[in-house]
């Protein structure tokens, strides 16, 4: 695990599109996050951590603080490249932001994810690792789309 370096986007990039999981504007606004954080290193806003464990980018978590808010953290983004999918690579990561989050004072995390059949493996994956459904706001993506909102506390 280690932080995102700019030679990383186009992988990443690769990853996002090759999972599947998220629509070309999607992928364009994660990849604009990754951008902000090589271009603005004194941003305090985001931050991503890169799983290479082979010296071949796995996979990678975007996060950052919520403003306004005392040690509240949101997870935005967390891809696996689908061939490092179900070898631990996505329960690392998480692992490593939150012990991060920990050592900030943290107390909570909060995620968001689609009600969408194609989902349910992404909020089970999410449950595993202790995280709770908090609210759900119906139709929020789109019409049949509700926005599942999942948290873990950590005080």
């Amino acid at each position: 695990m280690r932080d995102l370096a700019a030679a990383d986007i186009p992988a990443l990039e690769r990853i996002l599109r090759d999972t599947g999981a998220f629509t070309a504007t999607e992928v364009e606004c994660a990849v604009e996050l990754l951008k902000i954080i090589i271009r603005e290193p004194g941003q305090l806003d985001y931050a991503a951590i890169v799983a290479d464990p082979d010296g071949e980018i796995a996979g990678y978590i975007l996060y950052g603080p919520v403003p306004l808010t005392a040690g509240a953290y949101e997870l935005y983004w967390l891809a696996t490249a689908p061939a490092k999918q179900g070898n631990g690579i996505g329960r690392e990561l998480m692992a490593h932001v939150e012990a991060k989050i920990r050592g900030l004072n943290g107390r909570l995390i909060c995620l968001e994810t689609s009600s969408q059949a194609g989902y349910r493996r992404t909020r089970r994956f999410y449950e595993q690792a202790g995280y709770r459904q908090e609210a759900q706001l119906k139709d929020f993506y789109r019409p049949g789309d509700d926005r599942i909102t999942f948290i873990k506390r950590f005080q």
